[in-house]
């Protein structure tokens, strides 16, 4: 792999989706990232879809759903049974070849392996130690919730996601794609980067803490200025905005199309392209405040308009002019030339034989852009791989209290 990244090496022992989207996101960009495993996998190796090639038996050695697939490309898979002292010898000789460690364990369990912060710290002190847990490390703040498990809907739920999506208050809706996970993968990445980058100055490194619920907190920021200032919590609405209007998503005669025109001049040019200039200038839509007090009159105004038209029509007569988008299904992106343009579908080889279309890197650079994708391994591909590694210490010097496998 090419990119900014290349020459640095990760030990990912994350599994499901958030670590392993943060350590995705690290081997996008060039980083040699090294997917360590239980003997059992990645448990999100069992979760489908199966392409219908795949015809091997539907236990672990089938274990390439497109869970897994989607999100671990890039990467080198190595199998290590941290519960013996041999796997913990051997993952103590491949951390002392590398960079950075990811983890997404339930608190206390890396720490049962004998392979805690401190420990690991102390034995190679420029390691950059990433961890992604529900709520997060005690060693940065410890939440009574510490030891709970937690699970994208959890993050969504505690983060205040819930509380403002949906149709109304009596009915929340979490949002389709998993962002309890996705966001804190993607702070985490930048977390990383930027202690990587301290370690190089420094020669220190250190742990890098990110929880999912503060994460999805940090993407609902809004919710938390609107009930300091107006000491009212935000409730859902629905597909429009509390504080912009118009600023949602109206009917077209076969679909939906997303328009935001909440600055007055947007309004004015919206009232024209409807035929309805006048609208620009009348009091009771003619400012943001005034149009969010009449939101419903707005809206239906709109939509008799757009109601008329095909999506097609109603794009084509705002597109360039009118912040707007269709309300696109998976197959709509497919075909969509922009999609295209941009590499955000990236084809790789499935093991079984034939291919898979994946999402592709939506970080671009102009000197060191990765134009290749490898797919997600299988499990332990690449074991031969760090079979040359020097052991640190034979496996009597390590006593391993073995825990439960639990993620986060």
């Amino acid at each position: 792999m090419a990119g900014p990244l290349a020459g640095l090496r990760v030990v990912d022992l994350t599994q499901v989706l958030s670590g392993p989207f943060c350590t995705m996101l690290l081997a996008d960009m060039g980083a040699d990232v090294i997917k360590v495993e239980p003997v059992a996998g990645d448990v999100a190796r069992l979760w489908g879809p199966f392409v219908p090639e795949d015809q091997r038996d539907a236990g672990a050695s089938r274990g390439y759903g497109g869970y897994f697939a989607s999100v671990n490309r890039n990467k080198r898979s190595v199998c290590l049974d941290l519960k013996t002292a041999q796997g913990v010898a051997d993952l103590l000789a491949l951390i002392a070849d590398c960079d950075v460690l990811v983890e997404n364990f339930r608190v206390g369990v890396m720490d049962r392996f004998g392979l805690s912060y401190e420990s690991l710290h102390e034995r190679f002190p420029a390691l950059v130690y990433a961890t992604i847990r529900g709520f997060g490390d005690p060693r940065t703040g410890e939440s009574p919730y510490s030891e709970w498990p937690a699970f994208d809907i959890i993050a969504q739920a505690m983060g205040g996601v819930l509380g403002v999506t949906g149709s109304d208050a009596s009915h929340p809706v979490k949002v389709g794609p998993g962002v309890g996970d996705i966001f804190p993968a993607v702070l985490s990445a930048c977390g990383i980067l930027a202690a990587v980058r301290h370690a190089e100055h420094t020669g220190v490194g250190q742990l890098v803490d990110v929880a999912m619920y503060d994460s999805v907190l940090a993407l609902t920021e809004r919710i938390v200025y609107q009930y300091s200032m107006t000491g009212t919590s935000p409730a859902p609405q629905g597909n429009t905005h509390p504080l912009l209007c118009p600023y949602g998503v109206v009917r077209s005669s076969n679909g939906f199309v997303a328009v935001a025109a909440p600055s007055d001049p947007h309004w004015q040019l919206l009232s024209n392209i409807m035929g309805k200039p006048e609208l620009g200038s009348d009091e009771r839509y003619a400012t943001n405040e005034a149009r969010i007090a009449h939101a419903a009159e707005v809206y239906h105004i709109v939509e008799s308009w757009s109601a008329s038209r095909t999506t097609d029509e109603v794009v084509a007569a705002l597109a360039g002019v009118i912040p707007c988008g269709p309300v696109n299904s998976a197959a709509d992106i497919a075909a969509d030339p922009h999609v295209v343009a941009r590499d955000m579908i990236v084809t790789v080889d499935h093991p079984a034989g034939g291919t898979v279309d994946i999402v592709g890197s939506p970080i671009k650079f102009s000197e060191t852009q990765s134009s290749s994708f490898t797919r997600a391994p299988e499990l332990d591909e690449h074991g031969h791989d760090i079979a040359w590694l020097p052991r640190l210490a034979e496996p009597k010097d390590f006593v391993v209290n073995a825990p439960k496998e639990d993620a986060r």
